[in-house]
């Protein structure tokens, strides 16, 4: 089974995206922000991550960049989730090493087409 790390500082957001994922077949941990997601993959990298754009303490994109300076960073699947619609923003995740992007709100439909290729 592929792992797959949830990284929103909504408890709501994790909580829904979490049965999603499992539903999937995905093994799922959570963190809060992007200084817990950085910790969390030290100690095992996932194969996915569900990523917000702004968190508290460490965001998304601060997060994305620190995640493929480290060894083995390169290796997980990446899909931004953000409000923000501003193509700038997007084109600016794609530069640090997002995979791919999702608007929020999201349904399950909208999660099973960005994840399903990565199970």
């Amino acid at each position: 089974m592929k792992s797959c790390l949830i990284v929103d500082d909504s408890s709501v957001i994790r909580k829904v995206a979490r049965r999603i994922l499992e539903d999937m077949d995905f093994i799922v941990d959570e963190a809060e922000d992007g200084q817990e997601a950085i910790d969390k993959c030290a100690r095992e990298m996932p194969d996915v991550i569900f990523l917000d754009w702004q968190m508290p303490i460490m965001s998304g994109i601060e997060f994305l960049k620190a995640l493929r300076g480290y060894n083995g960073g390169d290796k997980p699947k990446v899909v931004f989730c953000t409000t923000e619609r501003d193509i700038g923003q997007i084109a600016m995740a794609r530069k640090a090493g997002a995979n791919d992007h999702m608007l929020k709100p999201f349904d399950q439909a909208m999660l099973e087409e960005k994840f399903q290729p990565f199970v």
